[in-house]
C-alpha cells in the first residue's frame, strides 16, 4: 500500500509544476488549432483550372446521361409492339389503333398513313418518323407517287379549278407493262415485278389470264389486283413448232413440258408414226389435261 502511495503523493511545489505543465499543453493545443483553421490560404472557385475541371465533369455527366437513354434504331412501324410503342412515347390507345389496323392484313406505307391510323401528335410523329424504315419497294413507290403528284397540271378558270393528273401507268396491256407500271399495284415490289416480267418473257407473253397465277410467289389477291388494272389487249405472236418434226431438246423448251412428259410424247409419236391432230396428245397416258391449252400454244400437228 505504501508503494502505491509513494507514486501518487506529491508535495505542493510538485503539484504546482504539474498544474503549469497542463496549462502549457492546453495553450499549445489551442494555438495549433487556431493556426490550422485560420490559414490565409483560400480556394479560389473562379480559378481557370477548377473551371476547366468542372466543365470536363459536366461533359462526362452529359455523355453518361445520353448513354443511359434508350437508343432508337431504324424499324418498320408496322411491327410496333406494346413495349416498343411505350418506349417511343405512344399512348395505349394509339398503339391499339395500329394493332387493330394490322389485324386486317393491311400495312402502313408512309408516315402520313401512320399518323392517320394512330392519330399521334405532330410533335411525336416528327420525333419518331426519322427512324421509320419501309421496304425498298414501298420507298420507291412513294417517290414515284410524289413525282407523279408533282406533275399534275392544274387548269384554272373563272368558275372552278380542275386537276388533270398524269397517268400513273404507260399502258393497260399486261404484255407491255413495265416494271414501274406493275409497281403501281399495291403489294408489287421490285422483286415481284421483275419476276412477273421474267416469267412473261419465258412464256413469250401472256396468252391467258390464268398464266399470271403461275408466277412463283405471287399471291392470288395481288394477281387479281393486277388483272383488274391490266388486260391482255394484244396476244403474243408465238411461232408454233410441228410436233411431228420437233427435236427432243427443242420440245423441252416448252415451259409446260418436263423431261418425263417429253419422253412420253416422243414414245407416243414413235407408236403412231405421225400425229394427225394436236389434240391426240390427250391420248397419251399420264398427259396433264389441265395444261393442254397452255402446251398447245407452242405446238401444232402437220
Amino acid at each position: 500500500m505504501n508503494i502505491f502511495k509513494s507514486h501518487f503523493w506529491y508535495n505542493k511545489s510538485q503539484r504546482n509544476g504539474i498544474f503549469f505543465l497542463i496549462i502549457l499543453i492546453v495553450l499549445f493545443q489551442v494555438a495549433i488549432f487556431f493556426d490550422v483553421f485560420s490559414s490565409n490560404d483560400k480556394i479560389v472557385l473562379e480559378n481557370p483550372e477548377i473551371l476547366a475541371f468542372q466543365s470536363e465533369i459536366d461533359s462526362l455527366k452529359k455523355v453518361e446521361f445520353e448513354n443511359r437513354k434508350p437508343k432508337i434504331y431504324p424499324f418498320n412501324p408496322n411491327y410496333i409492339t406494346d413495349y416498343k410503342g411505350g418506349q417511343l412515347g405512344m399512348s395505349l390507345s394509339e398503339i391499339d389503333r395500329l394493332l387493330a389496323f394490322r389485324k386486317t392484313n393491311k400495312f402502313v406505307n408512309s408516315k402520313k398513313e401512320f399518323q392517320q391510323i394512330t392519330k399521334v401528335s405532330d410533335s411525336l410523329l416528327n420525333k419518331i418518323s426519322p427512324y421509320f424504315k419501309f421496304p425498298d419497294w414501298v420507298v420507291k413507290r412513294n417517290l414515284e407517287l410524289e413525282r407523279q403528284n408533282s406533275n399534275k397540271h392544274i387548269l384554272k378558270n373563272k368558275q372552278s379549278t380542275v386537276e388533270v393528273p398524269i397517268n400513273r401507268v404507260s399502258t393497260a396491256d399486261i404484255n407491255k407493262a413495265t416494271i414501274i407500271d406493275l409497281q403501281s399495284i399495291d403489294g408489287v415490289g421490285d422483286r415481284l415485278s421483275e419476276r412477273i416480267i421474267k416469267y412473261r418473257t419465258k412464256l413469250h407473253g401472256f396468252s391467258l389470264n390464268s398464266q399470271l397465277y403461275e408466277v412463283w410467289g405471287l399471291d392470288k389477291q395481288i394477281a387479281n389486283k393486277i388483272l383488274s388494272n391490266f388486260k391482255i389487249l394484244e396476244k403474243p405472236i408465238i411461232k408454233k413448232e410441228n410436233i411431228n418434226t420437233i427435236e427432243f431438246k427443242q420440245l423441252l423448251k416448252n415451259p409446260y413440258i418436263n423431261y418425263n412428259l417429253c419422253v412420253k410424247i416422243f414414245n407416243y409419236r414413235d407408236e403412231v408414226a405421225e400425229l394427225q391432230d394436236i389434240s391426240e396428245l390427250k391420248n397419251i397416258e399420264g398427259f396433264p389435261l389441265d395444261k393442254y391449252e397452255r402446251i398447245v400454244l407452242y405446238l401444232m400437228a402437220e
